[in-house]
């Protein structure tokens, strides 16, 4: 097999995000006469993948599935798909495939979003090899690289598409898995407690909106001087693998008692939730309870979801447990405290104080130091475009296939070529 003779190929293609975006994927593999192949779990995965041709149905048990995984990668497969690195059944198979000698070519969210979507080899979030990079030995890779920096974004560019494409993904698993009896989801809740979930926040959309809406504008209206806590979702993998907390009470609580003991007495807290969030623990009522505990009624204050750039420009630091959405304070130089395993925990850029000394006097990033690590991103991990919207999605997949289908990853081209693998421009939302 030459290099420009990718016919030797065959991709699995195991859970990816929702919608049709790894179809489209394999569609352009197809037509490069690579040979490709889905392994549905659930009605939703198979709506979304429209070739009864190139792909087959797991439905046996989970315990079944890592003999199975196994047997299945033997059958002349070189390279494996996955969408995140913390579902049992991508975790099992990236193991054997590596055993194997097959490429894993992991897909993520954007660290930089919303205009990027991830894309590495060696494991991404915490199992990143970001996560081991120096500052240092960033900029001696991209010595010589000059990209255009963007400014910082104002909203993730296709969430009402990913929410759209979510409901559709789970009314299927809903009321069309009857062949797939034995799947389970990777999360803790059922998906018919997650319907439920989501049915409820939809009722409750316009009173939330109204209320965030008023909340947000008397909060900077008052001229208060604040500190950001950014939320995340207490059942995402960021959370659960690479954090040690076990839902987003626990960091809440956490934060309300140092920021107690040491924030300035004319300081406020405010949290904002994630804007997915479903209100499985009430966090508003925890907020509220918190406040009373440690004597600070008054300054601690809850908003759900919305846009979080308004709420950034006023603020005077951030703390979060590892949420991407603290790449956008470092895009304004915010002090900023990250609580979990994250890509961007550099010391040259998020605080080394405890938390407690963090409320009371917090320390700015080093500015240089993170435009280099953007830049670095840039170059490496981060590709154009999305999952979810139409504009996006053709973005991604016009560099996406390049890059899966070169020998080396983004990391080593970098470094034997100096010059960028991905050409990054800013998209717009579609």
């Amino acid at each position: 097999m030459t290099k420009e003779d990718n016919s030797d190929r065959k991709f699995l293609f195991l859970q990816g995000p929702h919608g049709p975006f790894q179809y489209y994927f394999s569609k352009r593999l197809l037509k490069r006469g690579i040979q490709v192949h889905k392994i549905c779990f659930n009605a939703g995965d198979s709506f979304f993948w429209r070739d009864r041709k190139t792909r087959s149905d797991f439905i046996g048990t989970y315990d079944e599935w890592p003999d199975f995984a196994l047997e299945t990668l033997k059958q002349g497969y070189t390279d494996l798909v996955v969408y995140g690195d913390n579902r049992p059944i991508h975790i099992a198979a990236a193991k054997h495939a590596a055993a194997l000698g097959i490429t894993v070519h992991y897909l993520e969210e954007g660290y930089l979003r919303p205009y990027w979507a991830t894309y590495e080899r060696g494991g991404v979030n915490g199992d990143s090899r970001l996560v081991k990079t120096s500052i240092e030995q960033m900029r001696k890779d991209i010595m010589g690289v000059e990209m255009q920096q963007a400014s910082a974004p104002v909203r993730w560019g296709d969430m009402r598409q990913h929410i759209l494409l979510g409901a559709i993904y789970h009314w299927h698993v809903m009321f069309r898995n009857r062949r797939f009896s034995n799947y389970v989801s990777h999360r803790d809740n059922s998906v018919r407690s997650e319907f439920r979930l989501h049915f409820m926040k939809l009722l409750n959309r316009i009173p939330h909106i109204i209320q965030r809406v008023i909340s947000t504008r008397r909060l900077i209206a008052s001229g208060v001087t604040y500190h950001l806590g950014v939320l995340q979702l207490g059942h995402d993998a960021s959370i659960r693998r690479y954090s040690k907390y076990t839902g987003m009470d626990v960091f809440m609580r956490e934060c309300v008692e140092n920021f107690a003991k040491h924030a300035p007495k004319h300081h406020h807290l405010v949290f904002k939730a994630h804007p997915l969030e479903d209100e499985r623990k009430p966090l508003a009522r925890v907020a509220e309870e918190l406040a009373k505990e440690f004597n600070v009624v008054g300054r601690i204050h809850y908003i759900r979801g919305g846009k979080l750039a308004y709420i950034l420009d006023y603020a005077a630091s951030v703390v979060t447990i590892n949420s991407t959405a603290a790449q956008q304070a470092l895009w304004r130089g915010l002090p900023l405290k990250a609580m979990g395993t994250s890509v961007y925990d550099k010391p040259e850029f998020t605080s080394n104080q405890d938390l407690g000394p963090f409320f009371a006097n917090p320390k700015r990033p080093d500015l240089s130091a993170y435009r280099d690590y953007r830049q670095y991103l840039l170059a490496t991990s981060q590709v154009p475009g999305g999952f979810y919207s139409r504009a996006n999605r053709r973005l991604l997949l016009q560099q996406i296939v390049d890059l899966v289908l070169k020998s080396q990853d983004t990391y080593k081209i970098l470094t034997k070529t100096s010059a960028a693998p991905v050409q990054q421009s800013m998209l717009r939302n579609g």
